[in-house]
């Protein structure tokens, strides 16, 4: 059994934050539960939480990338998934433009 964090931490070292995920992956708790115990906000857990298993898993490779390698791989498929959701939306506004009565330009195109 984990050891319990105490309730009223003020500052989130590296080690207690790897305490939290490490409670989240055995099931001991959840990220929206510890965030609410906590006074955290759920997205700096789970932000951790994903950091965490990614050197996880660099870890264990057989050749680890350095951490500029890997800034620049997540930020290479952060980037291909924004251009993922642009052509969504422009797929998206093509596909409702029958049923708009007016345009959604600007004020000038009167």
């Amino acid at each position: 059994m984990s050891e319990k964090l105490p309730e009223n931490i003020k500052r989130w070292t590296a080690k207690r934050r790897s305490a939290l995920v490490l409670e989240i992956i055995k099931g001991q708790t959840t990220v929206r539960e510890a965030a609410r115990q906590h006074g955290l906000k759920p997205s700096e857990i789970q932000e951790w939480y994903d950091r965490f298993l990614a050197g996880a898993e660099n870890s264990l490779r057989t050749k680890p990338r350095d951490e500029q390698a890997m800034l620049e791989s997540e930020n290479k498929r952060l980037k291909q998934k924004v251009g993922e959701l642009v052509m969504d939306m422009d797929i998206l506004k093509e596909a409702i433009k029958p049923y708009r009565p007016f345009s959604l330009g600007t004020s000038d195109e009167s």
